[in-house]
């Protein structure tokens, strides 16, 4: 599926209850172009700043719960926020973005936005937001909870010992033991190992 312009009507939908008008202010005060896709393993949102030609774009995963797609949203307009505040030639997320993204979720937070569970991991990441949203293993737990229910799906750390799962470019490995904050597991076609974060979402065999 190609990414398409978001209709601002149908934009309600994607959103949790009651934060439409918020997020709509912005993307009507900034001029956003924004565009939902389709799921992406290595990005959940993408921003690219104002040109001479082209408002600024906004693009976000369609498939992902409505809770994640605010905070994901959140996190690509803190980089228009922080271009337009100190230009273009700081950090992508330097200081000056982490400063931007943290006023502009705590707004979010007072209006009471979130369910407690989610606030509370929010809270926590304010102290030191990640460079990819929602990138915080607590965060993500919190926030899976919100997502449609995915057969045969599970975090890695919810993975048995021994028990095969495929990655989504069909990779399969099979579970191993904790080492630290990563899990030991074994590409069965090569038998190398790889360490894998606790909250990677694989598909079981």
């Amino acid at each position: 599926m190609p990414k398409q312009e978001a209709p601002i009507q149908q934009l309600s939908d994607f959103l949790p209850p009651a934060t439409f008008p918020v997020v709509s202010a912005y993307l009507h005060r900034y001029k956003i172009h924004l565009t939902i896709t389709r799921q992406r393993q290595s990005i959940l949102g993408d921003y690219r700043h104002q040109t001479v030609s082209r408002n600024h774009r906004i693009s976000i995963n369609g498939n992902l719960n409505p809770f994640a797609f605010l905070i994901t949203l959140l996190h690509e307009i803190a980089h228009l926020l922080a271009f337009e505040q100190y230009g273009k030639r700081i950090a992508s997320h330097g200081k000056e973005w982490k400063l931007v993204y943290s006023n502009l979720l705590q707004q979010f937070l007072e209006q009471k936005l979130f369910p407690e569970n989610i606030e509370t991991a929010l809270i926590k990441s304010l102290k030191k937001p990640a460079a990819s949203s929602c990138a915080e293993d607590g965060l993500i737990r919190e926030l899976r909870k919100y997502d449609k229910i995915k057969n045969g799906h599970k975090l890695v750390e919810e993975v048995p010992v021994d028990t095969l799962f495929r990655l989504t470019d069909g990779r399969v490995f099979k579970m191993g033991e904790k080492l630290r904050k990563r899990y030991k597991c074994l590409e069965v076609s090569s038998r190398k190992i790889y360490l894998f974060s606790p909250v990677y979402e694989v598909e079981l065999v």
